[in-house]
């Protein structure tokens, strides 16, 4: 057993908040957390700043400059993890952007290889698209958009190593295909759909749990059609994703959506490209020139194109903009995806029998390092 101690800041357990704790450590886990507890084997003086458990981002579409598609490989996923641990991502799903089935094969069986493999953080794969509206297909290339078929849901719903994320738009699917997708395990979030309310909500009773980047690539609330982002918000027990970075989402819209619908619910997600964690100002999408300018990624028309967000930025955003607590903001970007992804019992918060997985921030909440069970990455 190892003990570490965080004093003169907060730490962010399941709990409650505490002044100052003991974190004793076993085989990567928390065994115990005391805030009495006499001098540990390391002290950490925070200086007024956080410990909150490790981020856990399910929309991480690059990294380290490398993009998922580009790179569906354990060495590319191992960069995207890297590219993205200083900013305090302890458990990531690298993203697939709409692609060809041979393409998501290759993305559910490098995920699959690299959880095998060890590779620190990743949790299982988000397949976003192909089968989307083309109405709302934000960035995406609508030559690979397609129907579910029979293979593609055979390929989607093989038993795997590790969490499987798929995007679609509910109007391109049956109910019955809803159902056997759940059914199996496969993890359902609506996105670039142009649906109405109701199909929506027939979606989320037949199986769908999720919604991606809220506000974004669906049809928009109007108070006769609700669309996609009324029926997500009317439904109190759907997780929304949400993009806070200044660009995808007025903050006004957030703080909206935030009292009309439980903060547990919410996902601090960052929809990252290969820039993150890379000194880069323009990177290729599907044959596209994406130049990144001021913290945001944008397509030759101006499309946005993802992000140059990281969880600490949409972490520090939705406190400093928003009105979020650090305590709520902790539920949004560790808690609640933990409980999304079906992984609570694991991860997601500070408490024992929990991965020792946390995030130090700074009194202004900067990332100041990122420890992956127990061990600092970053």
């Amino acid at each position: 057993m190892s003990t570490i101690r965080f004093a003169n800041g907060h730490v962010v357990t399941a709990a409650g908040t505490l002044e100052g704790a003991t974190f004793n450590l076993e085989a990567g886990r928390i065994v115990g957390i005391d805030s009495e507890a006499p001098a540990a084997e390391r002290e950490i003086d925070l200086a007024g700043g956080w410990v909150v458990p490790g981020f856990i981002d399910v929309q991480v579409n690059g990294g380290g400059g490398v993009l998922f598609n580009d790179a569906p490989t354990v060495e590319g996923i191992d960069a995207i993890g890297r590219g993205h641990a200083p900013f305090g991502t302890t458990g990531f799903l690298p993203t697939l952007i709409s692609d060809v089935p041979e393409a998501i094969a290759r993305a559910l069986d490098a995920t699959e290889e690299a959880i095998a493999a060890g590779v620190p953080g990743c949790v299982g794969v988000h397949i976003e698209g192909p089968i989307i509206n083309a109405a709302r297909k934000g960035i995406h290339d609508p030559e690979k958009f397609r129907r579910l078929d029979d293979a593609l849901i055979e390929l989607l719903t093989r038993p795997r190593l590790g969490k499987v994320l798929l995007t679609l738009a509910p109007e391109m699917v049956s109910h019955e295909d809803i159902r056997r997708l759940a059914a199996a395990g496969v993890i359902l979030s609506v996105g670039h759909s142009d649906a109405d309310h109701d199909t929506v909500a027939a979606a989320f009773a037949a199986g769908m749990t999720g919604v991606t980047h809220l506000y974004n690539a669906m049809s928009p609330l109007k108070h006769r059609e609700p669309g996609v982002v009324g029926a997500a918000l009317d439904d109190q027990n759907v997780y929304c994703g949400i993009i806070a970075d200044g660009f995808h989402v007025h903050d006004a819209a957030l703080r909206i959506a935030m009292r009309a619908h439980p903060r547990d619910r919410f996902l601090l997600v960052t929809d990252a490209m290969s820039c993150v964690g890379a000194n880069v100002d323009s990177f290729v999408l599907h044959g596209q020139t994406i130049r990144v300018e001021n913290g945001c990624c944008l397509g030759a028309d101006g499309t946005l194109a993802g992000s140059a967000l990281d969880m600490a930025g949409a972490f520090r955003h939705v406190v400093d903009r928003v009105g979020v607590t650090p305590e709520e903001a902790a539920v949004m970007s560790a808690t609640a995806p933990a409980a999304f992804l079906g992984l609570s019992h694991d991860r997601g918060a500070l408490a024992p029998g929990l991965r020792a997985d946390w995030v130090c921030l700074t009194h202004d909440l900067q990332p100041a390092g990122t420890w992956i069970a127990g061990a600092p990455i970053a």
